[in-house]
C-alpha cells in the first residue's frame, strides 16, 4: 500500500493552475484536503490524514525529489510506497494513468526523483495535459518536434480544458485513496491510460 503521496509542481500563487502544477491540484480534489493542517517540513508543505503521508515540494519541479526524499527517509518510507502525482504530456488531457517504475519522459520532477533515490521505482499518478502540437494547428513547432513544451506547461489551463480537468482529478484523488487501502498492483489494469469521459448531463468515468 501507498504510505506517502507527493503532489509535484511549483510553488507560489504565479504557477498554481499551470499545467506543470496539475499533481499539486489533484490534491485539493481530495475529499478531506479542508480539513488537513499543512506545515512546513522535509523542504516542503506536509500534512498527514490517518496514516498516510501527503507531500507538495516547495523545491520547484526539478529539484522536488530532494523534498520527497527527506519525507521518506524521516518516516522511514520505502521508496516502492511512494507515488508521485504529476502531469503528462504525453497523455491527452482527461486522462488519469496509474503506473510503476518506467521511464522519466523528459519530466524534470521525475528525473529528480531518479537522482534523490537512485532508482525509478516509485508510484506514478500521471494526468494527462496534452501536448501544445496538438492545442492549435501550427502552434508549438511541427507534431513531436518538442518546441513551445516549456511555455506550454508553464501556461494555465484555459476554462474549456478546467472543464474537462476537474472530473479527471476527481478521480484520480479517488484512485489515489485506493492505492492507500490496498495493493496498487491491483488496480494497474483499470487505471491503464483511463480516459474520464464528461455527459453533459452528469459527470462519468468510463
Amino acid at each position: 500500500m501507498i504510505k506517502l503521496a507527493a503532489f509535484l509542481g511549483n510553488p507560489g500563487p504565479g504557477y498554481a493552475r499551470n499545467r506543470h502544477n496539475a499533481g499539486r491540484m489533484l490534491a485539493e480534489s481530495l475529499p478531506f484536503y479542508p480539513s488537513l493542517s499543512w506545515q512546513n517540513k522535509s523542504k516542503g508543505l506536509y500534512a498527514s490524514h490517518n496514516g498516510i503521508h501527503f507531500l507538495m515540494p516547495e523545491t520547484y519541479m526539478n529539484l522536488s525529489g530532494r523534498s520527497v526524499q527527506a519525507a521518506s527517509s524521516f518516516y522511514k518510507i520505502l521508496i516502492e510506497e511512494i507515488i508521485v502525482v504529476h502531469d503528462e504530456l504525453e497523455l491527452p488531457l482527461g486522462t488519469i494513468f496509474l503506473k510503476f517504475s518506467g521511464g522519466l519522459g523528459g519530466h524534470n520532477g521525475l528525473r529528480s526523483m531518479k537522482d534523490s533515490f537512485g532508482s525509478v521505482n516509485f508510484w506514478r499518478l500521471r494526468i494527462g495535459i496534452g501536448r501544445p502540437d496538438s492545442r492549435i494547428p501550427g502552434e508549438g513547432g511541427q507534431e513531436g518536434s518538442g518546441e513551445g513544451v516549456y511555455d506550454w506547461v508553464l501556461s494555465d489551463f484555459s476554462r474549456a480544458e478546467q472543464e474537462i480537468l476537474m472530473p479527471a482529478l476527481d478521480a484520480g484523488a479517488n484512485l489515489l485513496m485506493q492505492t492507500t487501502e490496498c495493493d496498487p498492483e491491483t488496480l494497474l489494469k483499470e487505471w491503464a491510460k483511463k480516459k474520464i469521459i464528461i455527459d453533459r448531463q452528469e459527470k462519468e468515468v468510463q
